[in-house]
């Protein structure tokens, strides 16, 4: 028997529209060139756009080093600054490379389906999610509005780990984007010159102003 024919003009649309960001800054280490750095990939309105993005894009442990992916509301930008992101913070969690493999990809997407499905009871505090490649270790966040209200700080935290499946030694944390701002500003100021070096001596985390790290 002939399988039917899927109507892909029948559209299932999202509660929210979501924007898919990336970057690769590779070594640059100011503000401005992660900035430029930034890339807009795609607006996502619907389900069918969202698996048709994401079952094309690179897989996260086929990324290099420094490379990022970021899924936000539409309207709202990857960074520290913007008005949506700056009183609130992050919860991220970190994946050895060495024990993560391919893992990483459903962590990731187990994210990705918790914020545009609209899974966490806490959802209107949702402003995105990033995935990080580094060197020795991947990184997935989710990025919210607040950070002030514990209560509401443990229960997406408690909610994060159901959702991702997570193991109680793998830690999930909670930092607000005040105090990563503060850190890479203290970064910036401690930084000096190698001798004889014209580029500023580079740090295991780029002290870029706006970018989560």
């Amino acid at each position: 028997m002939a399988s039917a024919a899927v109507d892909y003009s029948n559209k299932h649309p999202l509660q929210n529209t979501w924007t898919l960001w990336f970057d690769n800054p590779g070594k640059k280490t100011s503000a401005q060139s992660w900035a430029d750095n930034l890339k807009e990939v795609i607006s996502i309105e619907n389900v069918e756009d969202f698996w048709s993005t994401f079952n094309n894009v690179c897989k996260i442990n086929h990324l290099s080093p420094n490379s990022n992916f970021h899924l936000f509301k539409q309207g709202i930008r990857p960074e520290w600054e913007d008005p949506a992101n700056a009183e609130g913070g992050k919860y991220g969690i970190q994946f050895p490379k060495n024990k993560a493999g391919d893992a990483i990809n459903e962590h990731w997407m187990n994210l990705l389906l918790a914020v545009i499905g609209e899974q966490l009871d806490e959802e209107d505090e949702v402003c995105g999610a990033v995935v990080s490649v580094r060197k020795s270790f991947y990184r997935v966040a989710l990025w919210t509005k607040t950070s002030k209200d514990e209560e509401k700080v443990e229960k997406i935290s408690k909610q994060l780990r159901e959702i991702l499946n997570l193991p109680e030694e793998i830690v999930i944390e909670f930092v607000p984007h005040v105090d990563a701002t503060a850190k890479v500003a203290a970064a910036l100021a401690s930084a000096t010159l190698e001798e004889g070096a014209t580029e500023p001596v580079a740090l295991e985390e780029k002290p870029e102003a706006s970018k989560e790290a």
